[in-house]
C-alpha cells in the first residue's frame, strides 16, 4: 500500500545556544485526513512552537490577526447580491509558515533530530504555534497581491482592490481565507 508522504521544511538554522535567550519549545502534531469513505487520504505531520513559552520584548513584540470587519464583510456581500457576481472562497495553505521573522527566535530541537552539542535552532521564519505569525504572513501577502496590481482600501486594510479596463476584482482576507468577487472574471481567474 503506498501512502501519499508530504513534508514541509521551516527554516531551521543551528546556533550555539545563549543564555539570555528564552527558548521556545515544539512539538509534532499529527492527523490522519481521510476520505469520504473512511480510507487514509494522507498522514501529515506539523511541527507547531508552543508560544506559551514567548515572552514579550524579548521574541516577539506585535501579535495580530488581520480579520475583515463586519461592515466590509455584509457591504462586499450586498454588492455581490445587487450586482450578481460570483463569490469564491479560498484558504491558503500553510499561509503561516510564508512570514518572515524580524525578531530572534530560539527554539528547542524537535523531538527526533539530534542536533550538535550545546546548538539550538534559529528560526528564519514563522511557524505555526508563534504569537507573531498572522502578523509576519500578512505583509508578504500584502506585498504579493501588490505586485499583481491590488491596491489595500483605505477603509478596511482587509480589503483589495484591482480595477482594469475588464472590470474590478475585490479581495477581502480574515487571516489565512479569502473571499475573491468581481465583474472581471478573466481578473478573477487569474488571482485564483
Amino acid at each position: 500500500m503506498g501512502y501519499n508522504i508530504k513534508v514541509i521544511v521551516v527554516g531551521i538554522q543551528y546556533h550555539k545556544n545563549s543564555t539570555n535567550k528564552t527558548l521556545v519549545g515544539c512539538k509534532w502534531v499529527y492527523k490522519i485526513k481521510t476520505h469520504s469513505d473512511g480510507s487514509v487520504e494522507l498522514y501529515k505531520a506539523r511541527l507547531v512552537a508552543q508560544d506559551f513559552m514567548q515572552e514579550y520584548g524579548i521574541n516577539y513584540e506585535e501579535t495580530f490577526a488581520l480579520v475583515a470587519r463586519l461592515t466590509t464583510i455584509h457591504s462586499l456581500l450586498t454588492i455581490v447580491a445587487i450586482c450578481k457576481w460570483k463569490l469564491f472562497q479560498m484558504d491558503v495553505k500553510n499561509a503561516f509558515l510564508n512570514g518572515d521573522l524580524e525578531e530572534e527566535v530560539y527554539m528547542k530541537p524537535p523531538l527526533g533530530l539530534t542536533p550538535p552539542s550545546n546548538k539550538v535552532c534559529r528560526l528564519r521564519r514563522a511557524m505555526y504555534g508563534l504569537k507573531q505569525s498572522p502578523r509576519a504572513w500578512f505583509p508578504k501577502f500584502s506585498s504579493t497581491v501588490s505586485e499583481f496590481g491590488f491596491t489595500s482600501s483605505p477603509h478596511d486594510t482587509a480589503l483589495f482592490v484591482h480595477k482594469s479596463a475588464q472590470g474590478t476584482v475585490l479581495l477581502l482576507i480574515y487571516v489565512d481565507d479569502m473571499i475573491i468577487t468581481g465583474d472581471d472574471v478573466s481578473g478573477t481567474d487569474e488571482l485564483k
